[in-house]
C-alpha cells in the first residue's frame, strides 16, 4: 500500500478545521479525504467505507470522541488506528484516549506540520506503507523525508516540524533562491508578518544538523538581501 491509497477519517465539528486538516492532507499527497461534522454522520461513513486512520474530535454536538472510538473500533475492528483532536489537555482526558487504545493524542492548538507528522508516523507504523518520500543528499548529510531525520556520520538527528517544512521547501527549489517572504508564508501561512527573525532562528538550527561548520556554511546559504538557498 502507497501511503496516497490510504483513506482517512476525518470527525470535527468545527468546519474551519475540517476544511483545514483535510486541505492539509491532499497538499501531502493523501487523495481519499472523508469529512464528518457529528458522531452519527462518522458511525455512517464508517458503514460504509473501509479506513486506515481516523482523527477524532473528543468533544462532539451529539456525542463525544470516546464513544465514537469504541463504536468505530466495533464495526471495523481493533486495528484501524485513531488519533484524537481535543481542546482539553487534562491529563485524565488524554490518559483516557491512549487507555481506550488510540494510537495519538493532539491537543489543539497545534502546529499544522506536527500533525501531518503524526498522521504519517501512526500510518507508517501500522501498515508499514511506502510513502515513497525518498532522501534527499546535502553535502554529508542525507534527509530522510519519510522518517523526518538527518543522518550525519550514522547519527541520526530529528526535524521539528517547523525545519522539515522549511527543509524541504528549499530542498524542492535546491540551486534558487527563496526570498524571506517565501519561506515565512510557507512555515506560517496564516500570517508570516514579523517571523523574519523566528526564521533566521530555524535556519540556525538547520544549518546546526546540516553544516560541518554552521557558523560558516557551505550548503544552507544566506544570500545577502535576497534569502536562502540550499546547494
Amino acid at each position: 500500500m502507497k501511503l496516497y491509497e490510504c483513506r482517512i477519517l476525518l470527525v470535527d465539528d468545527e468546519a474551519a478545521l475540517l476544511d483545514m486538516v483535510g486541505n492539509l492532507l491532499k497538499k501531502e499527497g493523501y487523495q481519499h479525504i472523508d469529512m464528518a461534522a457529528d458522531c452519527s454522520s462518522a458511525v455512517r461513513l464508517t458503514m460504509e467505507n473501509e479506513y486506515q486512520l481516523a482523527v477524532l474530535d473528543v468533544m462532539l454536538p451529539d456525542g463525544d470522541g470516546f464513544a465514537l472510538f469504541e463504536q468505530i473500533r466495533r464495526i471495523r475492528g481493533s486495528r484501524l488506528p485513531v488519533i484524537f483532536l481535543s481542546a482539553r489537555d487534562e491529563d485524565q482526558a488524554r490518559l483516557r484516549g491512549l487507555g481506550l487504545g488510540a494510537d495519538d493524542y493532539v491537543t489543539k492548538p497545534f502546529l499544522p506540520e506536527e500533525l501531518m507528522l503524526r498522521v504519517r508516523a501512526v500510518l507508517k507504523r501500522t501498515y508499514h506503507v511506502d510513502d515513497a518520500a525518498g532522501t534527499d543528499r546535502i553535502g554529508k548529510a542525507l534527509v530522510d523525508w519519510g522518517a523526518g531525520t538527518i543522518r550525519v556520520n550514522g547519527e541520526d538527528d530529528a526535524l521539528t516540524a517547523k525545519e522539515y517544512v522549511l527543509l524541504k521547501k528549499l530542498c524542492e527549489n535546491r540551486g534558487r533562491i527563496l526570498s524571506i517572504n517565501i519561506l515565512c508564508d510557507t512555515l506560517w501561512p496564516d500570517g508570516s508578518y514579523g517571523y523574519e527573525n523566528s526564521l533566521m532562528v530555524h535556519i540556525r538550527h538547520l544549518r546546526e544538523k546540516l553544516e560541518d561548520n554552521p557558523s560558516r556554511p557551505e550548503h544552507l546559504l544566506t544570500v545577502r538581501g535576497l534569502g536562502y538557498k540550499i546547494i
